[in-house]
């Protein structure tokens, strides 16, 4: 997979060993996401889909913030066709794979929102989170009210939002919104190692564990145990599977190939 191309310059998709990373590449803008950038992260999202041979993402900024929100010139306020060609959260909620948000940096308005997106999110500890719309007039539009307040409750999420709060890496730590927070080089690491693990994994059996995690949450318990079951009982049929039991009985590393 290549890396930036001419037609690309807002942000950069790589690959290595089963690892596919995005960089937002607006560091003079820190990383504010205008319309360009917003079409070619929704077109990166699709590629790491649609490649088999990719097992987990990471999305990351260049520079010194993560991503501050949207490039609206002049602040002016946002319609509802900019608001459509600038929304990009969904695109990686979409993809199936395990996804890791690397915050190196400042995380606001929609950059938070892009972030709330992934399954997972590693900080450096120096990093400020906030949804802060609503100080200009306006509310969260690239899912923040719903995927924050899955992950750390109604009331939280409601006292962050309606005061425009800015809070520091280990108080959204504390309230559950990141995994881990560190200085930048120790968080870029753990964020490899922690992507490097889950390549290793059958990626098969990743997808379907994201997927009961992530639907089962919006389900009954006895619909969520249906799903879980269902799932479970599929992935019996594949290589992989095969391969995980043989692996265990002649104690040798596995070989998934995802199939």
């Amino acid at each position: 997979m290549p890396a930036t191309s001419a037609s690309a310059p807002t942000l950069r998709l790589t690959a290595a060993d089963r690892i596919a990373t995005i960089t937002l590449s607006r560091p003079d803008a820190r990383n504010a996401v205008n319309e360009r950038m917003a079409q070619e992260l929704r077109d990166a999202c699709e590629r790491i889909r649609q490649d088999d041979e990719l097992r987990v993402a990471i999305l990351t900024g260049e520079g010194a913030a993560f991503c501050v929100g949207a490039d609206v010139d002049g602040g002016d306020a946002l319609a509802p066709d900019d608001i459509a060609r600038l929304k990009a959260a969904d695109a990686i909620a979409a993809i199936e794979k395990p996804t890791i948000a690397l915050i190196n940096g400042d995380a606001l308005d929609q950059g938070l929102e892009l972030a709330l997106a992934c399954d997972i999110r590693i900080a450096a500890s120096h990093a400020k989170f906030g949804l802060t719309q609503v100080s200009g007039g306006a509310i969260p539009w690239d899912g923040g009210t719903q995927r924050l307040t899955r992950l750390i409750g109604q009331s939280r999420a409601m006292q962050l939002i309606l005061t425009s709060g800015v809070i520091d890496a280990a108080e959204a730590l504390n309230m559950g919104l990141l995994n881990y927070a560190a200085e930048r080089a120790e968080a870029a690491d753990y964020a490899a190692n922690l992507a490097a693990a889950i390549a290793a994994h059958a990626p098969i059996a990743a997808r379907y564990l994201k997927e009961t995690l992530l639907k089962g949450a919006d389900m009954t318990l006895s619909q969520g145990l249906a799903l879980e079951a269902d799932l479970s009982v599929i992935l019996q049929s594949t290589t992989d599977r095969a391969e995980g039991i043989a692996s265990f009985l002649h104690r040798r590393p596995p070989h998934y190939r995802g199939e």
